[in-house]
């Protein structure tokens, strides 16, 4: 029986390519759209014409038995640029609650839509906080109403965070079907191109990952056909009588698509770190002060070997948390939410260290590790945050129900 932690010819190939489209077109675009706090179509382009950017390349990341391609690819992406990475990566959390909840009908009608192609590149969203529930999935309040004589959904609420907000070409919205069962009560609904009734009138304007679009979704009475109903009435009918009888369920359709992207979100925050902790490397080396590199100094390179250790250590229960989740293995401690708390909590502190060790260039925005530091902290809050990830380690690993 052998063991081996190398990656196989076709992950370093594939990290190769993220790689050089992160170094060649991410990289040198990265100022300029977090300035301009806005999409960068333009990049966006250039991923979909190298097929970077479409739901065949995702479809078969997510086919990888390892389960590190999608990993892999994060990192180099957000080793690029954060904002662009989220840019590129924002429309997978929408796939991903059709992948996790719909039919396979729905996933050939609705994925081809939240891409476009090279010549007309579209965005989707996944709309599941709201702005008096937060990490409280159990406190949704947006409604979907059924009338059966026209098999139609009406949707009202409001969603904020979403990524691609607005600007989406497809919507993936999360909503209560029977406020009695809580979170067992919700649904995923699709929103169809130019369906009347949902606007997003606010953009936020965030401290970082500037170059990917964040807004407010507001739901007037959104009437959308049956077929949009991700998995169906017949699907949803029979899992509400169960949790009607007190049967268990796998959860709500939320936190399903949660359990799909976790260890790739900590990915994203690996690559935001080694970028951070890389730059720092290369200043230490050039930068001199009483006549030699400032990396001669104890104080410098035990801060640089620290910030290696931690980041390889994230990756490891990255590529952990991935393979579990891809075959099957159940997170019997939350092995999941340790790979995101690991990396979130790394991927700030590594980046504030890189600032530390640039002093007041670091503090400039000459040097691209303030922006990476904007961009780290999100990480400890968005798709549950660190204490979110706590509560759930804890919980498994006690068995109780920690409040």
């Amino acid at each position: 029986m052998t063991f081996s932690m190398e990656l196989s010819e076709e992950h370093t190939d594939l990290r190769d390519w993220a790689h050089g489209f992160a170094e060649e077109v991410i990289r040198p675009a990265a100022q300029e759209w977090d300035e301009r706090e806005a999409t960068p179509w333009p990049v966006l382009q250039e991923a979909a014409k190298i097929e970077l950017y479409n739901f065949e390349t995702l479809a078969s990341f997510w086919g990888d038995e390892t389960g590190l391609s999608l990993p892999i690819v994060n990192e180099e992406l957000f080793w690029g640029d954060g904002g662009i990475g989220m840019a590129i990566f924002g429309t997978t959390l929408a796939v991903a609650g059709i992948f996790s909840s719909g039919t396979p009908e729905q996933m050939v009608e609705w994925i081809p839509q939240c891409y476009g192609d090279a010549d007309d590149v579209k965005v989707a969203a996944f709309c599941s906080s709201e702005p008096e529930s937060g990490s409280d999935v159990g406190a949704m309040r947006t409604k979907a109403t059924y009338d059966e004589a026209k098999d139609q959904w009406t949707l009202s609420g409001a969603k904020a965070w979403a990524t691609n907000g607005g600007i989406a070409n497809i919507h993936v919205v999360q909503a209560v079907v029977d406020p009695s069962l809580g979170t067992r009560g919700q649904a995923g609904f699709v929103i169809p191109p130019n369906t009347p009734g949902l606007e997003s009138t606010r953009k936020i304007k965030k401290m970082g990952l500037r170059a990917s679009h964040t807004a407010d979704v507001f739901l007037d009475d959104v009437v959308v056909p049956g077929s949009c109903l991700l998995g169906g009435k017949d699907k949803l009918d029979e899992r509400l009588a169960k949790a009607r009888e007190g049967q268990k369920s796998k959860g709500s359709a939320a936190m399903q698509t949660f359990e799909l992207s976790r260890p790739t979100v900590g990915s994203q925050a690996v690559g935001i770190a080694r970028a951070a902790y890389e730059y720092a490397l290369e200043y230490a080396k050039g930068r001199e002060t009483f006549g030699r590199p400032i990396i001669d100094n104890q104080s410098i390179a035990f801060t640089l070997a620290d910030m290696k250790t931690e980041i390889d250590a994230a990756r490891l229960l990255v590529w952990r948390a991935a393979w579990m989740g891809r075959n099957g293995v159940p997170f019997e401690a939350g092995e999941g939410s340790m790979s995101k708390l690991k990396a979130g909590r790394v991927a700030v502190w590594a980046t504030e260290r890189a600032i530390q060790i640039l002093g007041g260039a670091g503090y400039s925005r000459e040097h691209p590790v303030e922006r990476m530091h904007r961009d780290s902290k999100i990480y400890d809050i968005f798709e549950g945050t660190e204490q979110i990830q706590q509560l759930v380690i804890s919980r498994s690993i006690s068995g109780r129900h920690i409040a």
